[in-house]
């Protein structure tokens, strides 16, 4: 019997463990990128695998909060106004989810994604060296005061529908677990059952050569087309060459909106310009990875120092880093970490893909034999091994118990 081969496009978190699932399961995989493993969107996030990350942005009273964000200089919203016109369509089917009904349906369906993510980073790595990556852990959200957490209190009964309750903690006790915090912060609310990976890019990196060393193959190189001439997906082009395939997986984050063009599908696919800042060798870390939610940004201790990442900007896919972004986080940090220091900072800015409805596309598109794995947000890096798994499921021929339906990519025309 000839084995079948499927050809995977991005070598991110999500094409990574497609391609390691797929092998286990007795496929053959080639793995193609223009760069190098893990430096794309998934060398830039928070680090931590956010279990409790079910929640849209799209929660009711967003539409009339929303101009006042984007005016306030002080919260981490920005948008590059010479991109407004171009934001607009999708911007507006964006919001016209900001409702309870939507809200409750993605974050059911978000949770499916990202609710087990310890565990399918744990099952992804069992026995082989990009274990040592991935570092159980509590995620702690770090709040002013009690008023200020009362405040949160419709995405936390949405977590707390989906099994995440959190532990509070008030007063002086905040800075006993997290000496790190400013005064000013009073509660903070632990979750456990969570983690982070100490570097990802490193992760990734190693998640590829293990992929190569269970047989499969990764190449650099950037695709041009796929050939469809049949009806369905018999090989890809790209610009070292043209590989034969039975199955084609898409897992290139917003990179994927013009490919998808080629199969017919115009997702409403917009960039999340997101930033970080590296603190390397700090003075102080955190115990554990926190949402500073004054801030709205996340600290992540690392191999590499602090990671401080968070900040979002609408201005599409050019690499042209905005200051604003980066002088707001560093401020914010200042101010809730008064006493850290660091030897030196490093600055970033990467691309998030972000679907109009905040849910990831996956699935096949139509009986083309090309699968959609991408539009995850700022939770790939979260729900990357547990998409992964699906995909190759899929192909397989495995049934699931998850109804796929709300991934699927059709439901975009």
């Amino acid at each position: 019997m000839t084995q079948s081969h499927t050809v995977i496009v991005g070598a991110g978190i999500v094409g990574a463990a497609t391609a390691i699932w797929l092998t286990r399961a007795g496929h053959r995989v080639t793995l193609i990128d223009k760069g190098e493993p893990g430096m794309g969107a998934s060398f830039g996030n928070g680090c931590i695998l956010a279990s409790c990350a079910m929640v849209p942005v799209t929660a009711p009273g967003l539409i009339p909060k929303g101009p006042g964000y984007l005016l306030n200089p002080n919260f981490p919203l920005f948008l590059r106004w010479d991109y407004t016109l171009k934001l607009l369509p999708w911007l507006v089917k964006y919001l016209a989810h900001a409702n309870d009904g939507d809200t409750r349906r993605i974050a059911r369906g978000l949770t499916h994604i990202v609710g087990d993510s310890l565990q399918q980073h744990q099952a992804l790595t069992a026995g082989t060296d990009a274990a040592k990556w991935v570092q159980p852990s509590e995620y702690n959200f770090a709040y002013t005061d009690r008023a200020a957490f009362d405040a949160d209190s419709y995405t936390w009964a949405l977590r707390r529908e989906a099994g995440f309750v959190p532990e509070l903690i008030e007063g002086p006790a905040v800075q006993e677990k997290e000496p790190i915090l400013a005064q000013s912060v009073k509660l903070l609310a632990v979750n456990q059952s969570h983690g982070f990976i100490h570097n990802p890019a490193h992760y990734i990196q190693d998640l590829v050569k293990l992929l190569t060393e269970m047989g499969g193959t990764f190449v650099q190189a950037e695709v041009k087309d796929f050939d469809l001439s049949g009806g369905r997906i018999s090989a890809v082009d790209t610009d070292q060459g043209r590989f034969d395939c039975d199955q084609a997986v898409l897992a290139t984050g917003v990179w994927s909106k013009p490919l998808m063009a080629k199969l017919g599908i115009n997702v409403p696919l917009e960039a999340e310009r997101g930033y970080h800042v590296l603190f390397k060798n700090p003075s102080q870390t955190p115990n554990s990875p926190m949402m500073m939610t004054s801030g709205k940004f996340v600290a992540t201790p690392m191999d590499q120092g602090l990671r401080c990442a968070g900040v979002v900007e609408f201005g599409g896919i050019k690499d042209n880093p905005s200051k604003a972004p980066i002088n707001l986080l560093r401020k914010k940090v200042r101010a809730l970490f008064p006493q850290m220091t660091a030897s030196s900072e490093e600055e970033w800015m990467g691309f998030r893909p972000a679907p109009s409805d905040s849910l990831p596309l996956i699935g096949e598109v139509g009986s083309s034999g090309v699968y959609a794995a991408f539009g995850h947000h700022h939770i790939g890096l979260t729900g990357g091994p547990k998409t992964g798994r699906m995909v190759a499921d899929m192909i397989s021929g495995q049934r699931s118990n998850i109804d796929m339906t709300p991934y699927a990519p059709q439901r975009f025309g």
